[in-house]
């Protein structure tokens, strides 16, 4: 197998896993962008929504529902896990970190944290800390072009992703909703004002960015075939690793980190040593935050949506 080829298999690989950490990175960079917070917490959600996933499968096949009907099944897994994952983000909110709202910014840190140990160990209470078997939803089937490997579940989770990352950026651009996020943004105080329901926006924010880390979490169990309690601790940190190299707050850069880290990541690995492939995600992030703080599409102001 020749350099060129080992390197694009490589790059697609990247790619693969880049899509799921761009998904859970826009959940960091949205709440960030709106509410000030860092929701460590949200890595969990990852998690909770790869679980989702696996007990939708569950209802579905109890119902009668025919895995075969590919087009038919795969979107109820996902609009299922999407909806739980979503309700979840919004209680989470709701709950643990409105309250903290005008805390100094180390208490709503601090819960962060607490409500992420919070949620890894029910989840390993209720599902046991066992490593659960994530079905074959889609018949993996190999594809070559010149030597090159492509499957088709790839060419899915590709295509889910980009699908959900154009969706969010019409409505954060177009609609009324994604008008009055930038607003909060941009100015929490003169948006209240202006007679926008802060906390409403807030909690909108939660939701969706929720909703997105519930269908990485499907896909990262349909990627990798197993799922553990654990998975939301190093895949959330790696999201929101990628979030700070597209510039923390800033949603197209969320995208544009969350591929480049799966990339980088990959190529690493292939080409240096898989055993420090975990290892890559964070010289990266020691690298921007020493050299570009702000990110790769971040600017000296933050807040940018």
């Amino acid at each position: 197998m020749s350099t060129y080829t080992v390197f694009l298999q490589q790059l697609i690989n990247g790619l693969t896993i880049g899509m799921i950490y761009a998904l859970i990175a826009l959940g960091y960079t949205m709440v960030y962008g709106v509410a000030q917070l860092i929701n460590f917490a949200h890595g969990e959600v990852f998690m909770v929504g790869a679980y989702f996933g696996l007990l939708a499968y569950a209802l579905l096949k109890v119902l009668g529902a025919q895995t075969n009907a590919f087009f038919l099944f795969l979107p109820g897994i996902f609009l299922f896990a999407m909806a739980l994952t979503a309700l979840l983000g919004v209680l989470i909110e709701r709950f643990t970190y409105r309250p903290l709202r005008d805390a100094p910014r180390l208490a709503p840190l601090i819960t962060a944290i607490g409500v992420s140990f919070v949620l890894q160990n029910a989840v390993m209470l209720i599902a046991g800390p066992a490593d659960k078997s994530f079905p074959a939803i889609v018949d993996v089937k190999q594809i070559f072009f010149s030597h090159v490997a492509f499957t088709n579940l790839q060419f899915v989770i590709m295509l889910v992703s980009l699908f959900l990352m154009v969706a969010l950026h019409f409505f954060i651009k177009r609609t009324k909703m994604g008008k009055a996020m930038r607003a909060v943004a941009d100015d929490r105080e003169a948006a209240s004002l202006m007679g926008i329901n802060v906390n409403h926006v807030i909690a909108v924010a939660f939701f969706i960015g929720s909703a997105l880390a519930g269908a990485g979490g499907i896909m990262f169990g349909m990627y990798y075939n197993t799922i553990n309690f654990h998975d939301g601790y190093l895949a959330g940190l790696k999201a929101f690793t990628a979030a700070v190299l597209g510039g923390i707050g800033n949603i197209p850069g969320a995208m544009l980190g969350g591929v480049l880290l799966g990339v980088l990541e990959t190529l690493g690995a292939g080409y240096l040593s898989s055993a420090w492939k975990n290892v890559f995600a964070f010289f990266i992030l020691i690298l921007i935050l020493l050299f570009r703080p702000n990110g790769l599409l971040g600017s000296r102001n933050v807040k940018k949506v």
